[in-house]
């Protein structure tokens, strides 16, 4: 009995040094994105939980708010997080392009910027729509020449894509209304517009590949703990017919 109570225990030390390692190296965490606003940051915690990936954000003081996910959750939260379109691009307002720094800037220089400006309005607004990942707006407006007769058409280029689930084709006119009527001078058939599906990693994947790692490894310790425990009871019984030969002999 005290031999198959030294081998259960050894037995035991033997599983915990190899779970131990194996529970550690699961423990570590890496940022997945950081300098976010708490706004931001909340947000991405949301998309991550909703994919059944475990994040946790903390404060950075200046630097912001930082996301931090498992590091073998890392790769799925990336692709989750891009196909969701997070976080959200940042857009330069007119307000921000025409900010007042002191120089005088050339008449190319203002439409180059008033240009942009627009097409960053354009690209915020449109971002705004439910089920948008990323959207952009180019302009093209020529310079008029007062010299010539002949005008150049305005035209403008709407890329936009969006969430699977929320299929947005059927707005592609309402996209066009609102830039057409956002630029002077741009008609309607001057504005294509492409969509696209954004395309999202397969989250049953990542879940079979976990749970077969989970279940390989659990099935290595269970083997291990049975051949162990299988071994102690077969030398014990073996030691059974030994003992019973050194016991006295009854009295009759």
């Amino acid at each position: 009995m005290h031999s198959l109570r030294l081998a259960l225990r050894r037995c035991g030390l033997a599983l915990a040094a190899l779970i131990l390692p194996l529970s550690l190296a699961g423990c570590g965490q890496q940022d997945i994105y950081s300098k976010l606003s708490e706004s931001e940051a909340n947000e991405i915690v949301a998309a991550l939980g909703q994919a059944d990936i475990s994040a946790s954000k903390r404060e950075a003081g200046k630097e912001g708010w930082s996301v931090a996910v498992d590091d073998d959750q890392f790769a799925r939260a990336v692709d989750v997080l891009r196909a969701k379109g997070l976080p959200k691009n940042t857009y330069a307002s007119l307000g921000q392009v025409f900010e007042k720094k002191g120089f005088v800037s050339s008449p190319i220089e203002e439409r180059a910027r008033l240009n942009y400006g627009l097409s960053q309005e354009l690209s915020h607004t449109l971002s705004e729509i439910d089920g948008v990942v990323e959207a952009r707006v180019h302009l093209a407006i020529p310079e008029a020449d007062p010299l010539s007769q002949d005008v150049k058409p305005s035209s403008a280029a709407v890329f936009v894509k969006y969430q699977p689930g929320f299929d947005l084709r059927g707005e592609t006119g309402a996209i066009k209304a609102l830039v057409t009527n956002s630029v002077e001078g741009l008609a309607y058939d001057r504005v294509s517009v492409i969509m696209v599906a954004s395309q999202v990693a397969r989250e049953d994947d990542g879940m079979a590949l976990q749970g077969t790692s989970s279940f390989t490894m659990a099935g290595l310790l269970a083997l291990l703990g049975l051949g162990g425990l299988g071994a102690v009871f077969v030398r014990d019984r073996r030691a059974q017919p030994r003992r019973r030969e050194h016991l006295p002999e009854p009295a009759e």
